[in-house]
């Protein structure tokens, strides 16, 4: 006898708790999700869903139901977990030997446009800065203010500045980053941030070996990005700045900022080390003492 959808769901749900140890977040989302699947498909078809009927399901079946959820309202990130729990439904019954229906690998997940984070303006980023160096702490301020700095003063994505080591310390004019795909690149460096990284690293209460990383939390251990994250929603919370005030805004402010100065777009391109760069270097072949010069005139921090 055929077993029923609810059947096969509860046996899916129990192997996700107990096998995978999912978190309690996504069972509860899972199973939300694959209901509203099962009895969509229980309407659409007109009988209860078995076994049988699962293992009937075309690719049709799926996008019609993607197409009723999207007149629901459902977003593209609502609708990429929906199709996320089927096709985990469904592997876990191809696993199981129950059936094997390609058709919910077959439907393409819908593309989630990233909205970049608004930059800070001039000011607001020199808020933050200042307001960084608030805190009881001494050591602590020096960090945050450094990091900070390095952020808004060099275009870093953060975690390539939490990757510094002390031994990188003190800066020269230039840094080396060894970015995304493993690509090289060389970042100009300001005096204020070799400066704000000098003197932070001077107050640094722990192990400071030159293989030690450089930016620290409280107790010593690697800074995680979901610190700096931390830091960034209580200074924007201090200062009113919007939500979108991250600590990827502050990358995304120096790029617009030196644009705004005159930086010419391919240098700052360059600069940024973004993932089609092997293309733009082609083309531009710019030297590194050009960058210098263009990222000296037009940030603003470079007076």
């Amino acid at each position: 006898m055929a077993r029923s959808a609810e059947a096969l769901k509860r046996d899916w749900l129990s192997f996700l708790a107990h096998e995978r140890r999912a978190s309690p977040h996504t069972l509860v989302a899972y199973e939300y999700d694959l209901g509203c699947f099962l009895d969509f498909l229980s309407a659409h078809l007109g009988e209860v869903i078995t076994e049988q009927a699962l293992a009937a399901l075309s690719v049709s079946d799926i996008r019609a139901f993607i197409a009723a959820r999207r007149r629901e309202g459902l977003g593209p990130r609502g609708i990429q977990r929906a199709l996320a729990a089927i096709r985990s439904f469904f592997k876990h019954l191809a696993r199981e030997d129950v059936l094997d229906n390609p058709a919910a690998r077959a439907v393409r997940t819908p593309r989630i446009v990233r909205s970049l984070p608004r930059p800070l303006s001039e000011n607001d980023a020199e808020r933050t800065l200042a307001a960084a160096a608030d805190h009881a702490i001494q050591w602590i301020a020096a960090r945050d203010v450094a990091l900070l700095t390095l952020l808004y003063g060099t275009g870093l994505r953060i975690s390539e500045a939490l990757s510094l080591k002390c031994g990188d310390v003190p800066l020269g004019e230039t840094l080396t980053i060894l970015g995304k795909g493993r690509k090289e690149r060389i970042v100009p460096v300001l005096p204020v941030v070799r400066d704000a990284m000098t003197h932070y690293l001077g107050l640094v209460p722990f192990n400071q070996a030159r293989e030690a990383p450089l930016f620290v939390s409280r107790t010593g251990r690697p800074m995680s990005a979901r610190e700096a994250q931390l830091l960034m929603q209580r200074l924007r919370g201090a200062l009113g700045l919007s939500a979108r005030a991250t600590p990827h805004a502050l990358r995304h402010s120096f790029a617009t900022h030196v644009l705004a100065g005159g930086g010419d777009l391919r240098a700052v391109q360059e600069l940024l080390g973004h993932a089609s760069l092997s293309t733009t270097q082609t083309y531009t072949k710019l030297e590194t003492d050009q960058l210098l010069e263009i990222y000296a005139l037009a940030h603003p921090r470079g007076g």
